[in-house]
């Protein structure tokens, strides 16, 4: 109930999120089943469930991407939004969370994937969202309650409220009681649950949790307290008035349960939201949006589906929005609604309009990006902050299959890009290559499979090239002279290079010091162009920095000189100077820090022991209790697949960032291995 007793109704959105594979899809399967959305409950081994439906879900059994479905309960609108609980995908619900109304923390009792947790609550506590713990597989776990929130309680910095306790027949969990009802309730399976009498064991302890539920709630509401402390039992409407005011201040998180495979626990999980859950204009007010009677609406997803084109799923926030709806997204138009679809999954049905508080597909809003903040006013724009994309940790390099396909890629990628924001595409002129920046393996290995089965562009994928570079450690003086004579005008040009190294990070110096006009003036440019185009591929391959060029002397023919003679004879002395002048290989150091449970900080040192990491220092992540940052110097080529490592040391949490810091020589072995390999490319 709300604070005056009423009911808060409406369309409510909901997402659905928590750690990798603690059951969220099953949830959401056991909530539509429930509430009569779908016929029957699907599961994820058969590849039945509404949520998950798309191909790379599938193949992989993981969700790779938020699902929606809209169902209805009691008469009233619920829109559930099933997050991915992977890190890797972690953006989609970053960038839907903003629009919920609040979340449902799907976890279990296990100790491995409490960092997981802790990060997504983080998240939903920054972001100012109401939350419910869900236990998901109760009927498994194989602690004690008690044990169970003091295990899970470090993961939130809002109070774990118990809602309920269970029950017991042996080491069974059957049931439960409900502490705000003062109610025992027995399972049954894919079915309600039925009321039994509360009494003996279970009366004893659902009075001793009631007692520490209401003295919480109390902690914020001095009547309450009062009443505690005379003795006085709250009447019922208080409790619920105070559940929902404190769940939506972010004061508490209430803790419910279940098993979602058998539905159990999930008509209390609905009945919860239904009385306590805020609606779309406590979600507005929270947002600071006020929008009269204009529709506001925020996108959640962005989808490029093969028949209806761009699909843009929104959040109607204000107002009412219909066929032909005008938008306005920052600084530009965002396009004209061409369908209102509800959603079950993937199954979209027509609707003439939606209302503040739905969550629908509108069509065709070309200009409108994830993330954006919709108005159909030009003024006084009220847009929400976006969710940047955390910074990405993995690389791969991709090109079309087919040549003919270039230009679909390029169109694909950036179709990729609008759905999934937290890949970036780079190109690399250099090296040729077109390279997509992730979140990981596996986001990588999806996006690949996007680009050939949604967008129809196979393509191959490959490491990225590193930025290596190489220089000279020896000065050395070099003519390089050009001269042809095929009939008629020849060409000559002749130069003499003063060639020296320069100190790591300079770069290339050219000058002239050419005295009684030996090289003509306006041939020096040539000169300096012609050993710009021979610094491009050194003696072992790879551009060539950190040397000074000093042109000293030359000689020219009146007839036959030229630009492209000069040009030539740069090129030239260069080429010949350079294997004289002891060249060496530069890899790329990048300063990375590295964010970690500080359990798994030592094994961050191992880590670098293996990479030729040189670690600088270990700090306490602020703000974050057991968290380390662990500050080290890496070569660029070991990056490459170090997340992976770090991911399977922290349980799936752990990440970093990296920028470039200096060049370092790199000899040995390791350098040989990679001339020889650079060699080996450019004659195949």
């Amino acid at each position: 109930m709300a604070q005056n007793g009423t009911r808060v109704a409406g369309p409510r959105c909901v997402a659905l999120v928590g750690p990798f594979q603690s059951g969220k899809t099953t949830l959401l399967e056991a909530i539509l089943a429930r509430t009569g959305a779908i016929g029957r409950q699907g599961s994820i081994d058969a590849g039945t469930t509404v949520g998950d439906a798309s191909k790379e879900a599938r193949d992989h059994r993981m969700s790779v991407e938020l699902s929606v479905a809209t169902t209805t309960f009691m008469d009233d609108t619920y829109t559930f939004i099933d997050c991915p609980g992977s890190v890797e995908f972690v953006h989609d619900m970053r960038a839907a969370l903003p629009a919920v109304d609040a979340a449902v923390v799907v976890c279990e009792l296990d100790e491995k994937k409490v960092p997981q947790l802790q990060l997504i609550l983080r998240e939903l506590e920054e972001q100012k969202i109401p939350r419910f713990l869900f236990l998901n597989k109760i009927d498994k776990a194989d602690i004690t309650l008690h044990d169970a929130l003091a295990l899970l309680q470090p993961a939130s910095r809002s109070k774990l409220l118990l809602r309920q306790i269970p029950t017991f027949n042996g080491e069974i969990v059957t049931g439960f009681v409900d502490l705000a009802l003062e109610r025992a309730f027995v399972y049954k399976e894919h079915a309600p649950s039925q009321v039994v009498p509360l009494e003996g064991d279970a009366a004893d302890a659902g009075k001793t949790a009631r007692f520490s539920m209401l003295e919480t709630l109390a902690d914020h509401d001095d009547e309450l307290m009062e009443q505690l402390l005379g003795d006085i039992q709250p009447p019922a409407d208080k409790v619920f008035d105070d559940l929902a005011k404190e769940l939506r201040d972010g004061l508490v998180c209430p803790v419910l349960m279940g098993a979602a495979t058998r539905t159990n626990g999930v008509l209390r999980l609905m009945k919860a939201l239904r009385h306590e859950a805020p609606n779309v204009a406590t979600t507005a007010k929270r947002l600071g949006l006020k929008g009269g009677n204009e529709p506001i609406a925020y996108v959640i997803k962005t989808l490029h589906t093969s028949h209806g084109g761009k699909m843009s799923i929104a959040r109607v926030l204000n107002g009412q929005v219909g066929d032909s709806t005008t938008f306005q997204a920052p600084e530009r138009e965002a396009g004209r609604v061409a369908g209102v679809f509800k959603l079950v999954g993937q199954n979209h049905e027509k609707r003439a309009s939606a209302q503040a508080g739905e969550t629908v597909a509108l069509g065709k809003l070309d200009h409108a990006n994830t993330g954006d903040t919709l108005t159909a006013a030009k003024q006084a724009y009220p847009a929400l902050p976006k969710a940047p994309p955390y910074p990405p940790v993995l690389a791969m390099a991709v090109s079309a299959k087919e040549r003919k396909d270039d230009v679909k890629l390029g169109q694909a990628l950036a179709k990729l890009l609008e759905e999934d924001p937290s890949i970036s595409v780079v190109h690399n002129p250099e090296a040729h290559e077109v390279v997509l920046w992730g979140q990981g393996e596996m986001h990588l290995r999806v996006a690949a499979e996007r680009l050939n089965d949604r967008f129809s562009v196979p393509v191959v994928s490959r490491k990225p090239t590193v930025g290596y570079r190489e220089t000279i450690k020896k000065p050395i003086v070099q003519r390089g002279r050009h001269k042809k004579q095929s009939g008629g005008h020849g060409q000559f040009g002749d130069v003499v290079l003063d060639i020296k190294p320069l100190p790591r990070g300079s770069g290339f110096t050219f000058v002239e010091e050419i005295k009684g006009g030996v090289v003509p003036r306006n041939y020096i440019p040539s000169v300096e162009e012609g050993v710009i185009d021979a610094l491009k591929h050194g003696p072992l391959g790879f551009q060539v920095v950190d040397l000074a060029v000093k042109l000293i002397d030359g000689s020219y023919h009146t007839v036959d000189s030229s630009d492209m003679a000069f040009r030539t004879a740069g090129r030239i002395g260069i080429t010949e100077g350079l294997p004289q002048c002891a060249p060496v290989l530069l890899e790329p150091i990048h300063q990375v820090e590295i964010v970690c449970p500080s359990e798994a900080t030592a094994k961050m040192n191992a880590l670098m022991s293996g990479r030729r990491g040189q670690i600088l220092g270990f700090d306490t992540r602020e703000g974050w209790s057991g968290w380390d940052i662990v500050k080290v110097q890496m070569p660029e080529s070991e990056i490459g697949d170090f997340i992976i490592e770090v991911r399977s040391a922290t349980a799936g949490v752990g990440t970093f960032t990296f920028k470039f810091d200096h060049m370092a020589e790199l000899t040995g072995r390791t350098a040989e291995q990679i001339v020889a390999a650079r060699k080996a490319a450019a004659a195949a």
